[in-house]
């Protein structure tokens, strides 16, 4: 160790710091001053006579500098420096390692560290001052200091962010703190921002769920206190003890899961004083039970007919402008029955399947509130288990979990290792089921390494895994390809596609599933030829399919990547009919695909048609049967709506690939983006049609 003039260091260029941190520099400055230098720094002898490089400590060099240039420090002042030799040390190495190798003080060390010194010193100005740092600063770490115990233990273990923590000191009251903290302890990502608000609200509205399912007398019984301006609404009321409502409606909602259970004989009802139950859901790791959609009712079909016959009216009133004009024609009344009426018939068309009464025991629902304070069920199940059904072709359902029902189960019980394989050594002593699940584990990891070496096994293991469906026995893998649940089904239009799916099950062979065990099975499955195993693959992916993203209106992209890489010829296998199509669009969009083939001109023939007329006409057109121009027909057997297209950009910034329309001299389009035309003078309906 070595004391050397400041004056003589200069910043090695095998110091890994490369880049200067002014803010930081600045407020070690201010601490060296204070203190000195506590911590040597670590330097090698330049090839300039008399100097020296610094390899460790290029921020304390550059710190002691800025104390020089506000006259604090001669710059001649001796340096304690460890001086290394080149020739034994790797002066890269050692400036890595010196840096690298330290931990940063944790927020809660620092609070704890901050308020050591106020005890001391009294003085948060001169603290902070000693330490190069803003009171700002200090203040804020002070008041961390004194949050509540288990938030402040939470920092601590870095089970909350700093910027957490901060929320929760937005005030000093304890109680506040405590209430919040566990109001937010099992939500999912909770914000800062939603914990400040929380704090600064601490209430309840009178038309919170939670405030309509108490009751205001059961709640000033308890004790509760209402913030109440007179001249307001019920609504308005703010209730002051949250913990006494929670109370109360955890109370409610628990007795009401109860009877719930009991009734149903589900393994449990899970009560959440919430509209909705995800964060719970996240919170115990259960997993959503996949049923198969029921089948629709009669009675349902009956009345799915009424409302599309219902709203097909309404579609004509708001097309003919003339019966708009009628008196009595309320047209905002009418929007709302006809979203009322397209609202039924997603309900009816959805409806939901009963959990079969075997598996029972193994499944649960969660107790939910509305927004009116009522407790309903939600109507998916969910399981500690991975549970899925599927129907055959006769409506049985068969269930495809890997673990069998269990009778009495509650879904809770671990299960205890009762084979051979779980036998302790010298005996018929079962080892313990935490031991079995280990050395599971580590077998599985020694199978895994070793079937790495053999692709053409693995393929194999993967199209049988994928291609086996006997029920729910589990072939010891992962994989599976379960049909999707399609959004929509019942009587829905068919294509070729569907024979052509259904010819292909019927050619496979299927002499590989007479076995009963699976083992056997897969041997089996072995056995076949290549191409019979690439024709069962090819099926078993075909059907897994999904028809679209998720439950919004969108389409998988790889989707389009599949398409375009089979050029997929979609009009070959569908044509847009009445059924599928024109019945279930309005005249303006059946018009605009007759602007697609034929222009202007050619919606003009038909603009007066109404639209039942227009639908079957268009029916012709796109089939190939009505008499028009060949250009037009070509175009015609060609045409497509974009929800049935396979476009895939590769270069989103090339070409523009938008088709032109066949009449560039008509103006399409009016100021709101509709096809507009121009009405002949005299239109024959009749032959608009039979064309």
């Amino acid at each position: 160790m070595q004391l050397i003039p400041l004056s003589k260091l200069d910043q090695s260029e095998d110091n890994v710091c490369k880049r200067p941190n002014s803010e930081f520099e600045e407020r070690l400055s201010f601490d060296i001053e204070a203190r000195g230098v506590l911590q040597n720094l670590i330097v090698a002898k330049a090839k300039k006579r008399g100097r020296f490089e610094v390899i460790g400590g290029g921020k304390r060099m550059r710190a002691m500098h800025r104390i020089v240039e506000r006259g604090a420090m001669d710059a001649d002042f001796e340096i304690p420096c460890l001086v290394i030799d080149r020739r034994e040390h790797n002066a890269s190495e050692v400036s890595l390692a010196e840096n690298f190798q330290r931990l940063q003080m944790t927020p809660a060390e620092e609070c704890q560290a901050f308020q050591h010194f106020i005890k001391e010193d009294g003085d948060t100005a001169a603290v902070a001052k000693r330490f190069g740092l803003t009171q700002r600063f200090v203040d804020g770490r002070l008041r961390l200091a004194n949050l509540a115990g288990p938030i402040f233990e939470a920092l601590a273990a870095s089970d909350i962010t700093l910027d957490i923590a901060k929320a929760y000191a937005a005030t000093d009251q304890h109680e506040v703190q405590l209430r919040v903290f566990e109001q937010m302890r099992h939500a999912w990502n909770p914000s800062a921002d939603a914990i400040r608000r929380m704090i600064a609200d601490g209430s309840l509205r009178g038309n919170d769920p939670i405030a309509l399912l108490v009751g205001e007398d059961t709640y000033v019984a308890a004790g509760g206190k209402i913030e109440r301006d007179l001249f307001s609404e019920a609504a308005d009321d703010r209730w002051i003890d949250v913990e006494i409502a929670h109370q109360l409606a955890g109370a409610k909602m628990e007795a009401e899961a109860e009877r719930v259970a009991a009734e149903t004989g589900l393994a449990w009802i899970n009560p959440v004083a919430a509209t909705n139950s995800w964060s719970a859901r996240s919170e115990l790791g259960v997993n959503p039970v996949r049923l198969p959609p029921a089948p629709l009712s009669e009675e349902a079909r009956t009345r799915i007919d009424e409302i599309d016959a219902r709203m097909d009216d309404i579609n004509a009133i708001f097309e003919d402008e003339s019966a708009q004009e009628e008196d009595g024609v309320d047209l905002d009344k009418l929007e709302v029955e006809y979203d009322t009426l397209s609202n039924e018939r997603d309900d009816l068309n959805n409806p939901v399947r009963e959990l079969p009464e075997e598996w029972h025991g193994e499944a649960g629902r969660f107790l939910i509130l509305t927004n009116k304070g009522e407790m309903v069920l939600e109507s998916d199940y969910y399981s500690e288990k991975r549970l899925s059904f599927e129907q055959d072709e006769d409506g049985n359902i068969t269930a495809t979990s890997e673990d069998m029902p269990t009778s009495g189960s509650t879904g809770s019980s671990a299960a205890r290792p009762s084979t051979p394989e779980a036998v302790a050594p010298g005996g018929e002593k079962p080892i313990s089921a935490k031991l079995f699940d280990e050395l599971s584990v580590q077998r599985r990891n020694i199978l895994a390494a070793s079937l790495l070496g053999d692709p053409g096994l693995a393929l194999d293991y993967a199209i049988f895994a994928l291609c086996d469906d006997r029920s729910y026995e589990s072939k010891g893998t992962s994989l599976k390809a379960g049909k999707p649940q399609d959004p929509a089904y019942g009587d829905i239009p068919q294509s070729a596609a569907e024979g052509i799916l259904a010819q292909a099950e019927d050619a496979l062979d299927k002499t590989w599933h007479e076995p009963k065990e699976v083992a056997q099975r897969f041997l089996a499955f072995r056995e076949l030829d290549d191409e019979t195993k690439a024709a069962w693959l090819s099926y078993v992916v075909a059907v897994s399919l999904e028809a679209k993203k998720g439950y919004n209106s969108e389409y998988h992209p790889i989707h389009a990547v599949l398409g375009s890489i089979l050029d997929v010829d979609v009009a070959a296998m569908w044509r847009p009919t009445s059924e599928n199509l024109f019945d279930r669009i309005n005249k303006t969009s059946c018009l605009a695909a007759l602007i697609d083939i034929g222009g202007s001109e050619l919606a003009a023939r038909y603009a007066a048609s109404k639209k039942a007329e227009l639908s079957k006409t268009c029916e012709k057109l796109f089939s190939g049967d009505a008499i028009v121009e060949e250009d037009i027909k070509e175009r015609a057997l060609a045409w497509l709506p974009e929800a049935m297209k396979f476009d895939f950009a590769q270069d989103p910034g090339g070409e523009d690939d938008t088709p032109v329309e066949p009449d560039d001299d008509t103006d399409l389009a009016d100021a709101n983006g509709e096809p507009t035309f121009e009405e002949p003078e005299d239109v024959d309906e009749e032959a608009a049609v039979d064309a």
